[in-house]
């Protein structure tokens, strides 16, 4: 009986059925005696073992159900004489006799009182069968749910009368009027219990199961009705009524039909009944009729078992009650007899699909059909919401009646093939193409509708019958089910469906479909199981011997001979001798020790070529992984601060698969990935990887915990979970269980657990080819936290599911994507013999044979190829010759069997592997079994094979992957119940999918296993017959354009520890020692190459490629350029992945996963077209997650810290997150690292002079020079002890400033994007409403420079009110507090620091919290006005200093000259207020820092007009000419960060007109012209285009200071950059009184600028100056008006000659306010 695999079985339920299956079987045989069984039920708790088993000899499988009224006795029933009721006693039919109304319709919204213990349940009178009688019972005297502990007798209330204490249940019949003809029996007559539904009302709820014979939900005992709150499904659940297996693992299941509140809602319990009845036993209470020894079989059409009874959601004529809801009356006709052995008399197990209207109650034989509501969602309209009917382009005008709806399903049906099987989703796609095309449709009547109805099935050929009643559904189905069972005479004309139809003026029409089609019945009824329920069916007919008639067909040939005997004959002639393995042409036999010791020709150079690489698309997924984290941080919610994090560490979660954990622990191990993360160095690398690697079973939890350790003890280190292949096990925590062997639930327990959501140093990763379960409505993943592949690959060429699908359409001779129909036929023919065998156990067998008798027909029997299909002969014979062809060197294919069944797999493993052996091919092929739950086993002559193609020494190497396997010839036979995404090698060549059938109905299950031979090709392999691809780039071409990636493929150097720097010591994109895997996995400790000592091939390969080697399957299937894998499919699943090209919907239109429902009956069409995060949004808009998925009961809030990868099989993800692990890390150094200026200052030392020291301070000279590198082009401050090499001329420098990466230290100051707990207060942007909690002060004072009043706003925090003076009203800011000289307080800094800042409000280093060491200071960002408030909602807690409109396009020496002003006038301002208080003038601290918004570090923390550049030196040039005293500190070091954003960067000139297209480039030349002119203007500031015309063009304006040091230009009261180009030297001077300048005397001058001068340039002054005979003059001035009047103030006319062509303009337009200048020369 197969008890061989019973090993293989973890149910232990299951195995108590087998036991008590095999302990029934052997009572059947000979019949023992009751007596003999309630021994045996006295030992199994009062109950017989064999009770739920059927009779051994029953051919209907089905669970035997006994009644209870005949379980008391063996005895024909007695009369019973029921006692007259009193005269004056009520005797009416629902009533009891105190006159009071039982009915449950008349009292199901009044209030019953039920007393603590009682229940309230329905009773049945045979004088009244449409109504239930409400009764109050003891629940004492009430079975539990399986059944049992019932006290005998009774105890019951009436609930009409309130009559209570009724003893005997014959005197409570006879009080409530049951009027019984038997005796009567609680057991009989009490049938329901009875609930209350959402609204209140009193309805009918489950059976009351009195002998445990039927299964009853315990969460039947809350409303019936309330479907919605115990299913997820909101359409209508499955029907499952399915009968495969016998004794308790028949497949009963309870569903409800969830309805709309208006309609009845009833309960579907599938019963059984006895085929061949016999008592199972005694019954509890004995009466003297029943004798031990009586034995009296009972018509199975007698017997009352509970019935099915199935009511749909239908209109009724009579509007009901309103807020009732009412259990709809069931006449003494509306029942259906199944007939006894229907299966065995028709070979067919009917299927019911449900359709519109009422079904009946099923009695007797219910095990031989099947009730499906495959088709039921088609026709609910009632369900469609008026949103989605918006989304459709309907409303509700639209919906179809339900004449029409019978007609598109009869059309439907007639078009179907005769291997189609209905789809709901085809059908659905109808009915929306009818509701949108003709809405509504003609008016059918009830008359019309059988003769059109017949019209549509007249075009099928017979193949869709219909059938018309008039008074139920259920004559029809009689009517058609007797006429099946009457034998196979009438089988000739059978029909595949018959439409049954009534057509009822009182309530409407209704119908349904049967279907008696062999195939279809067949295929949809196993297409309702789930794939772990026909698993467990399968293992069950194993196990039980149900498959041996089956396996005595197999054991003889197609000839008819004996198999067996066969081989061994065979194996005798052969006298020990073998097939030569290879060098021979496969039928050279040699002896069988020589044959072992052959080895083949290690090849090297084949392992060296053998190069794994990161490409192009997997750096940009990477990339784009990054980028979703960045914007998580980005976001404002506080859910990551990217700031803290200094390191990266990682868990990879897989499904529980041995062969995928060595996968990805050597994709790992390979990458180098946690070398380059810094957590693990080179020599331990090799052996930890595994740790990094946890399988999703039952040791989880424990390596879960140690990991969630690590994150807590670790909070500045950065973890990521990745949850690869997420698609497989979402089955929620709370239904999770041990299924077939596999445990479910994991996968929630581990990734939805609170801690994990709850950790801010945890990101969570899912990995997955088939996102579709994961895209719900309820889904846990943003969408925008979703990164898709990109389908447009640059370098390599993915040959995936829509290129096999559309091969089809290429019109070759032999297609890669196949329907083998010899073996389908041969299929076909063995189903209709074995109708009670799932359709898997018939094609594994039929497969077995084949493959067994391709074996024997290549060797020993050549008769047998003429019975063999083509292709599973092409695919053997390629199999045993390829390693015997020239230039193999033994290397051969590897062909794939997919066998979904554990036991069906071993069993071909075991036969396939005999017959091997016995053919004498046991060295030319191997046979391995793929199971996930197992290790690769495989002979040591195949695994010495493999060390010998690798070159390896390791004697202790053997295979843990599929990859490992690369060149061996072997077969795979890949069992489990869902591929778990493991890599095949590039010598897989062909994969047999022929038992995939029709029991893959979902997207994702059918997908999945076509996507085991998806893989990259070779270029050239792809090519269309009738239009050729293109030719691509080359690969070294496009690794050439790909080489300037940036610094993400550069590997991070900043962490200091060993193993980063040398792995950094390779230049970028180059290789590190860690990449290169040794190919037999030897230990790092032994064998492990030194850091650079790399081969030379690899090198080579690497490096010319130019990108960085990693680990994964891209490149190894690439480097061999494999063709395409032919796939040979079912005809089911061929039909499907045909696409459109057959008549059939494609895949992607199905039911996107098992794990989830549609959301509405009627949605858009999908399309292959769609994609992506397209294909997202519509299943999140369209699917929902079923009660039994981990996201039924998500939050309705995504999580924040959750991203999903989604990528075709085999396309290279884990490549893709490794490497996003090694760029996340590099961002996470660089967030810590700053790139600063690299400078040299010339430092004058003092010796051990202590500073400040006043005296020696002004004992230093000034140095006139500018020093800065962004000054080493500007022109020099003239003096006569210039330096010999700005005398000689100095070289050309870079225009580029140098910078150097340095590492943050805990003293820095940092951006916006910073966040910790310590400065939290300080800079963190809180709610909106805190922006609100600012005040604004203006504050006006009279600038002496500009001669005006000036108004400059302050935006001032409430917490920062108190470094203000206001008035007394409050109103008015009357000053900056300032600090006295005499406070001494070290955590006080005392001067006011002002950052001028601008266009980088994000960039900015504007949080110096860290960087001041938390002391008190005072700190004001000085911003523009248009950028006000893109600050204040950065740095709300920031002081803002907003300067006045007129500087918005100004310089930063703008925003300085104001801090200059501002402080200079509150200087004085607080002198004044503070003397009042008696505090000397004096004593109030003088001294403001400005600082620049990049200034990264400093060791210190004391300190001493609108222009774009220079203005430093312009700015200490007229501080030294007033007198003050310039601080230098020489041991200050500060940092400067490079931000390449904001600041004052050059403008981008461009034509204020932009009509002009493609203009060309405008150079500085052009920044000026005359006025009034014609030429070009420009959309820039003038100041700026003066600036820049001046550095370009000054050579022209003064051209006797070229190159000419001792004559320099003279400039007063303004330092420009004139010379960028050529060396021309600056003389200032400062035209105030007493101020201190260079001596002049003898100083002949080439030339004299004068800028913006104001009152205290006088012609005076200028006349104490001498020039060269021919010097030029340029004076600059704000407007032509101004111009003129200079010159005549200052008299220039006397000695210096002016032109009319000679005035000019910067080239604005008059509102953007020109400057003007003007030339001449000296006379």
């Amino acid at each position: 009986m197969g008890n061989s695999y019973a090993g293989q079985l973890k149910s232990a339920r299951f195995e108590e059925a087998l036991h008590n299956s095999i302990e029934a079987s052997l009572r059947s045989s000979n019949l023992k005696c009751p007596s003999d069984m309630k021994s045996k039920a006295d030992l199994h708790g009062g109950e017989p073992p064999g009770q739920e088993l059927m009779n051994g000899h029953s051919s209907n499988y089905q669970v035997e159900l006994e009644d209870d009224d005949d379980s008391d006795s063996s005895s024909p029933p007695l009369p019973y004489l029921q006692t007259p009721a009193p005269d004056d006693c009520c005797t009416l039919d629902g009533f009891c006799q105190a006159g009071k109304d039982l009915r449950l319709v008349s009292i199901t919204t009044e209030p019953i009182e039920v007393p603590a213990g009682f229940e309230l349940v329905g009773a049945k009178s045979p004088s009244v069968p449409e109504h239930i009688l409400v009764c109050a019972v003891d629940r004492r005297f009430l079975p539990d749910e399986n059944g049992k502990n019932a006290l005998l007798g009774f105890s019951g209330n009436c609930v009409g009368c309130g009559e209570k204490g009724f003893r005997y249940f014959t005197e409570f019949s006879n009080h409530i009027n049951l009027k019984l003809s038997t005796q009567p029996k609680k057991q009989k007559h009490l049938k329901y219990y009875l609930v209350k539904n959402s609204q209140g009302a009193l309805c009918k709820g489950p059976l009351i199961c009195w002998k445990g014979n039927i299964p009853i939900l315990h969460s039947y005992y809350i409303s019936v009705l309330q479907c919605s709150d115990l299913f997820s499904d909101n359409v209508l659940l499955r029907t499952v009524c399915h009968s495969f297996c016998h004794s308790s693992l028949s497949l009963l299941r309870l569903y409800m039909l969830n309805t709309h509140y208006n309609y009845c809602c009833s309960l579907c319990l599938f019963g059984c009944s006895v085929s061949t009845a016999m008592n199972s036993g005694p019954p509890k209470k004995r009466h003297r009729s029943w004798h031990p020894n009586s034995l009296v079989p009972v018509p199975p059409t007698a017997v009352s078992v509970p019935a099915i009874r199935l009511v749909l959601g239908v209109s009724s004529p009579q509007p009901p009650v309103a807020g009732v809801l009412q259990p709809q009356p069931v006449s003494a006709g509306e029942t259906v007899i199944v007939p006894d052995s229907l299966l065995n008399s028709s070979g067919v197990r009917p299927v019911i699909l449900i359709g519109h209207g009422t079904l009946p109650y099923f009695y007797g034989n219910v095990g031989d059909i099947v009730v499906s509501p495959l088709l039921v969602s088609c026709y609910n309209n009632s369900q469609l919401t008026e949103k989605t009917l918006e989304t459709l382009g309907l409303n509700s005008s639209q919906l179809l009646c339900v004449e029409t709806m019978i007609l598109l399903t009869l059309q439907y049906l007639a078009r179907l093939g005769s291997v189609q099987i209905p789809l709901r989703e085809e059908l659905e796609q109808i009915v929306l193409k009818a509701m949108l095309c003709c809405p509504r449709g003609p008016a059918i009547s009830p008359s019309q509708l059988p003769w059109l109805a017949r019209l549509e099935s007249s075009v099928s050929g017979g193949s869709v019958q219909v059938m018309v009643t008039h008074n139920s559904l259920g004559e029809g189905i009689a009517e058609s089910l007797r006429s099946l069972s009457e034998g196979p005479h009438n089988q000739k004309c059978l029909p595949t469906y018959v439409v049954i139809i009534c057509a009822s003026k009182m309530s409407g029409s209704e119908f349904c479909v049967l279907v008696l089609g062999k195939y279809q019945a067949r295929a949809l009824a196993e297409g309702m199981l789930t794939t772990n329920e026909f698993l467990k069916e399968i293992s069950y007919e194993l196990i039980t011997g149900k498959v041996s008639i089956l396996a005595s067909h197999f054991k003889t040939t197609s000839l008819g001979d004996n198999l067996d005997k066969q081989l061994v004959r065979y194996q005798r002639r052969r006298k020990g001798q073998v097939i030569q393995p290879f060098q021979s042409d496969g039928t050279y036999h040699i002896h069988s020790q020589e044959a072992a010791s052959m080895s083949p020709p290690s090849d090297r150079a084949e392992l060296l070529c053998k190069v794994f690489q990161i490409y192009p698309t997997q750096l940009s997924v990477a990339r784009s992984l990054l980028s979703q984290v960045c914007s998580i941080a980005d976001s404002g919610t506080q859910n990551l601060d990217l700031g803290r994090f200094c390191k990266v560490d990682f868990l990879v979660l897989v499904p529980p698969s041995h062969i995928l954990v060595h996968q990805t622990a050597q994709r790992i191990r390979q990458s180098g990935v946690l070398v380059d993360l810094g957590i693990e160095d080179v020599c331990t690398a090799h052996q930890k990887s595994d740790k990094y690697v946890v399988r999703l079973d039952g040791e989880v939890h424990a390596k879960m915990e140690a990991f969630m350790r690590k994150v807590k003890q670790n909070p500045y280190t950065l973890f990521v979970l990745i949850h690869d292949n997420s698609h497989v096990d979402l089955t929620s925590a709370l239904s999770g269980s041990v299924c077939h062997g596999e445990l479910q639930g994991l996968a929630d327990r581990v990734v939805n657990c609170q801690e994990v959501l709850d950790a801010m140093n945890l990101l969570v990763l899912q990995v997955s080819c088939f996102p579709h379960t994961l895209q719900t409505r309820q889904s846990r993943i943003s969408i925008h936290n979703e990164v898709h592949w990109p389908s447009n690959e640059s370098l390599l060429l993915y040959f995936g599911l829509r290129d096999y699908s559309s091969s089809l359409q290429w019109g070759v001779a032999s297609p890669i994507l196949r329907c083998d129909d010899a073996f389908e036929k041969m299929v076909h023919t063995l189903l209709e013999r074995h109708p009670h065998l799932h359709s898997m156990v018939i094609r594994s067998y039929l497969l077995i044979q084949q493959y067994t008798e391709a074996m024997m027909a290549l060797t020993s029997s050549p008769s047998l190829r003429d019975h063999i299909t083509p292709e599973t002969l092409a695919m053997v014979e390629d199999l045993i010759n390829a390693p015997s062809r020239e230039g193999s060197q033994g290397r051969g294919h590897m062909l794939l069997v997919r066998v979904p069944s554990l036991q069906l797999a071993m069993l071909a493993r075991e036969r396939l592997e005999d017959v091997r052996d016995k053919l004498g091919l046991q060295l030319c092929f191997a046979v391995l079994l793929g199971s996930p739950a197992s290790e690769l086993n495989l002979h040591r002559n195949f695994t010495s094979r493999l060390k010998a193609w690798r070159g390896c020494e390791n004697g202790d190497w053997v295979p843990h992957t599929y990859e490992d396997l690369e060149g061996l010839p072997c077969i795979v036979i890949l069992t489990g119940k869902d591929p778990l995404g493991e890599t095949f090698p590039r010598s897989l060549k062909y994969c047999d999918l022929r038992l995939i059938d029709s029991s893959y109905l979902s997207r994702t299950a059918l997908e999945q296993e076509v996507g085991l031979a998806c893989t990259y090709v070779s270029m050239g392999v792809v090519q269309e017959p009738k239009n050729a691809m293109a030719p691509r780039e080359s690969e070294g071409e496009k690794a050439t354009t790909s080489l300037n990636d940036g610094e993400e493929l550069e590997r991070p150097q900043s962490n200091g520890s060993a193993a980063t720097r040398t792995s950094g010591s390779f230049p970028e994109n180059g290789v590190s020692s860690s990449d290169v895997a040794d190919s037999c996995q030897k230990p790092s400790t032994s064998t492990c190459p030194p850091e650079g000592a790399i081969t030379s091939d690899i090198s080579t390969v690497t490096l010319t490629q130019g990108f960085k080697q990693e680990c994964d399957s891209l490149a190894s299937q690439l480097s061999s350029n494999p063709s395409k894998r032919p796939i040979i499919l079912s005809r089911a699943a061929y039909n499907l992945l045909a696409g459109e090209s057959g008549s059939q919907l494609s895949s992607f239109s199905l039911l996107p996963h098992a794990d989830v429902a549609w959301s509405s009956p009627l949605r858009p069409l999908i399309t292959h077209n769609l994609q992506g995060a397209e294909q997202s949004i519509y299943y999140r808009q369209w699917t929902i997650a079923r009660q039994h998925h981990a996201d039924y009961e998500a939050p309705s809030v995504p999580h924040p810290r959750r991203l999903l990868l989604s990528g075709p099989p085999q396309v290279g993800k884990t490549g893709a997150y490794l490497q996003f692990l090694r760029i996340l890390f590099r961002m996470l150094i660089r967030l810590l690292e700053v790139d600063v200026h690299n400078k040299e200052l010339n430092v004058t030392t003092l010796g051990n002079t202590q500073l400040p020291d006043i005296e020696e301070v002004r004992k230093l000279p000034f140095d006139p020079y500018p020093r800065d590198p962004k000054f080493r082009k500007a022109s020099p401050v003239y003096t006569d002890k210039m330096p010999k090499c700005l005398k000689e001329g100095e070289s050309q420098t870079s225009a580029k400033r140098e910078t150097k990466s340095i590492r943050l230290s805990r003293f820095a100051a940092h951006n916006a994007f910073h966040h910790c707990e310590q400065c939290h207060h300080y800079c963190e942007a809180g709610p909106a409403t805190q922006l609100s909690e600012c005040t604004f002060h203006a504050f006006t004072f009279c600038s002496s420079m500009l001669g005006e009043e000036v108004q400059l706003q302050f935006v001032i925090p409430k917490a920062k009110e108190h470094h203000f003076v206001f008035s007394q009203q409050g109103s008015h800011l009357e000053s900056m507090r300032l600090p006295l000289v005499s406070t001494k307080d070290p955590d006080v800094f005392k001067s006011p620091i002002f950052t001028p800042t601008t266009g980088r409000q994000e960039h900015g280093l504007l949080n110096i919290f860290h960087a001041m060491e938390g002391a008190i200071h005072l700190h004001i960002l000085v911003v523009k006005q248009f950028e006000m408030p893109q600050y204040r909602k950065y740095w709300p807690n920031h002081i803002l200093l907003v300067l006045p409109a007129m500087f918005n396009s100004a310089g930063v020496g703008a925003a300085r000259f104001m801090i200059k002003e501002l402080s200079y006038h509150n200087l004085e301002l607080e002198r004044n207020r503070l003397e009042e208080q008696g505090v000397h003038r004096q004593d109030v601290w003088p001294f403001i820092v400005m600082m620049d918004d990049s200034c990264v570090l400093w060791n210190t923390h004391q300190t001493a007009d609108s222009r774009y550049s220079c203005e430093e030196v312009d700015f200490n040039l007229r501080v030294n000419s007033s007198g003050l005293l310039l601080c230098r500190f020489n041991y200050f070091s500060l940092m400067k960060k490079h931000i390449p954003v904001g600041g004052n960067h050059d403008f981008v000139v461009k034509p204020k007109l932009m009509e002009i297209e493609n203009p060309a480039t405008i150079s500085p030349s052009q920044y000026v012209c005359a006025p009034d002119s014609e030429q070009t203007l420009l959309d820039a500031p003038a100041q700026f285009l003066l600036e820049k015309f001046l550095q370009s063009c000054s050579h022209r304006l003064f051209p006797k200071a070229v190159q000419n040091r001792n004559n320099p230009v003279l400039a007063i009261d303004s330092y420009l950059n004139i010379s960028p180009e050529v060396r021309i030297s600056v003389c200032y001077i400062n035209s105030r009184p007493h101020s201190t300048n260079l001596n002049h005397q003898g100083l002949l001058f080439s030339g004299l600028l004068l800028y913006l001068c104001d009152s205290f340039v006088v012609s005076g002054l200028l006349k104490k100056f001498r020039f060269l005979k021919g010097a030029t003059l340029c004076v600059i001035c704000q407007d032509r008006s101004s111009l003129r009047q200079t010159v005549i103030r200052l008299e220039l006319e006397d000695e210096w000659q002016f032109r009319l062509r000679d005035e000019f303009q910067t080239a604005n337009c008059s509102e953007d306010r020109p400057l003007y200048f003007l030339t001449g020369r000296h006379v």
